[in-house]
Order: structure tokens, then sequence, then C-alpha cells
């Protein structure tokens, strides 16, 4: 028994519907010439707040009772959850605190003080941070907001899926960034159980792949080192909810280097006029590096376009390193 089904997503699809974007489903030919996949693209680059990461926040956040809500809120983010949660926060007028990584992001800590949390900063790793926020929370009576080890979290990732599933008909394959697991977790429930002949692939860089080591080990298995410019997915272990989603719906996990990701990101940004942070263009990356089996050669494929949340100074940093 895994920790959510269809309908929990359908159920979080309907609670948030009201605040987040239905985001555009569109078709590249000019990746798909390269790549020879037709290639269609899933942009949570133009979500609320700059990534999927809003859907599960609003879930979870929308759910509390009004007691609870009233006391606030903690999580743990690099950056794109922590902004999530601090805007589905002062939806409903609560207090929110954000712990984030000492090397993080300015330009998410910047939105997400300007979403009026406050902002706390802590290690280096997903673990470091999470403890924090845990011991925080039990200290303040705040309710903890996990980034993606959370029934509620997952079942508003997994409104990402159902989308897809409604916009493009005859999908092979649907291509997910994966950290934590959150993400893919929940969209693979809502594509599997609503069309089990389609495939779902997590994809990491070589420098923060957990979850294809634990996938093929069978067991959740920890990272002692990470290091990678996609921010979004450097997660030590996959989560203890999330992982065994993956097992049972995931067909393969793929593995691509930070310049296949700086390659997809400049791409995108020069033929399709888009934006994407590296962990949102490491989906695309897959499939221009050939990482993604042969066998979808002409083939719909979607890659999973997580989030867009860049500086303009970071992005003029990995323009110049690619």
């Amino acid at each position: 028994m895994t920790a959510i089904s269809l309908s929990d997503v359908l159920d979080a699809r309907e609670r948030i519907s009201g605040v987040i974007h239905r985001t555009p489903l569109i078709y590249s030919r000019t990746f798909t010439l390269i790549s020879g996949v037709k290639v269609y693209l899933k942009l949570e680059n133009l979500q609320k707040t700059g990534s999927f990461k809003i859907r599960g926040a609003c879930n979870k956040v929308f759910s509390l009772s009004p007691e609870d809500g009233r006391k606030g809120v903690i999580t743990a983010s690099s950056g794109n959850h922590g902004q999530a949660v601090a805007y589905a926060a002062r939806m409903r007028g609560y207090d929110a605190t954000v712990i984030m990584p000492e090397c993080g992001s300015a330009a998410k800590a910047a939105s997400i003080k300007g979403y009026g949390a406050e902002l706390l900063y802590c290690g280096t790793t997903s673990d470091q941070r999470i403890s924090l926020a845990k011991e925080m929370s039990a200290e303040r009576g705040l309710t903890f907001v996990p980034p993606y080890d959370d029934p509620c979290v997952m079942a508003g990732q997994g409104s990402v899926g159902l989308e897809i599933m409604e916009d493009l008909e005859d999908v092979a394959a649907v291509i997910v960034p994966t950290g934590g697991c959150g993400l893919i977790s929940g969209v693979a429930t809502a594509i599997k159980e609503k069309n089990p002949g389609a495939s779902v692939f997590g994809v990491e860089p070589d420098g923060s792949n957990s979850t294809g080591i634990s996938f093929r080990a069978g067991v959740r298995t920890a990272l002692e080192d990470i290091n990678t410019v996609a921010d979004g997915i450097r997660t030590t272990v996959p989560g203890e909810l999330t992982f065994p989603v993956v097992q049972r719906y995931v067909d393969d996990m793929l593995t691509v280097t930070d310049g296949d990701v700086l390659s997809a990101q400049r791409l995108m940004l020069e033929r399709c006029k888009l934006l994407a942070e590296p962990t949102g263009a490491v989906s695309l990356s897959a499939i221009l590096s050939g990482a993604l089996p042969d066998k979808f050669k002409g083939r719909r494929v979607v890659a999973l376009i997580s989030g867009g949340n860049v500086s303009m100074s970071q992005l003029a940093e990995y323009l110049s390193a690619n």
C-alpha cells in the first residue's frame, strides 16, 4: 500500500484549483528535430511562485485546521518549496518560517521574504535543514510542511500528471526531475493509475543521484556527497513515503551530467525563449543527451520543466560556463 492514490490526487486538484495555474503543454519542433523524439514541454516554470511546488504546498497548508494554521507553519527548502509555502501561508493569513541552505539562491531567498516569511539558514544538505525545521516545529508548536515526504504534498504535485494526461493523447513517456521524489511520486501515481501503458522516468544529475542508486539497490541509499548545479534536487536520500511509490510506478531512473543540464537550459532560452532553472531543464536534458531509451524515437514524450527561478547573475554564470 503506497502513501497516495489517484483519488487523493483528484481531491488535491479540486482543493487547489482556484489558486494554481493550469500551465501550458507545448510541442517543440526544434527539440523534436534534434532528438528524433516528439518533444512536449510541460511548463511549470510559468507556474505561480515559479515552480510546481505551489501545488503541494497549497494542498498541505489548505488542509490544515484554522486552529493549527494560526499557530504557524515551518518548512525546509532549497528555495522553491519555501516560496510556495510562504505564498500559501500568506493566502491563509498564517505565519511561515522557511529554512534554506547557507549556499541558497539569493533570488529565491528574496522571494521568500517578499511573501512575508521568516527566513533562516542552516547547513548545505536537505537533511540538515529538515532536522532543524522539525526541531523548531516541536519547540514552537508549528506545523511542519515537508518539501516532499508527505501525502498532501505528493498528491498536490500529482495534479501536474492529471493535466498532462488530459491535454495530450497517446503519451508514450513523461520525464520528471527527481530529488526527494515528491513530484515524481505524485505524477507517477496520476499517470499510471489513469494509463498504465505510459512510461514514467525520473532523471537526476550524476552528482546527486540517490534515487537512481536506491532504485537499483531496491532500498533507500544515502549519498555522502552531493555536487550539482541543479540546486532544487540536491537530496541525499529519497523520502520514506515517496520511494515506495517510485518503486511501484516508475519505469526507470535516468542520469545526466551538469553539462547536459546547462546545455538544455541554454537551448530552451535560445530556441524557445523560455527560462528554466537548471533543475527545471534536467528533464529536457535527458532527451537531448540521449539518456532516454531509443524505443521512444518518433513517439510523444513530455519533459516536465519543473521551475524557472534563477537570478540574472546566476543565469550569466551558467551561460558562460556552457
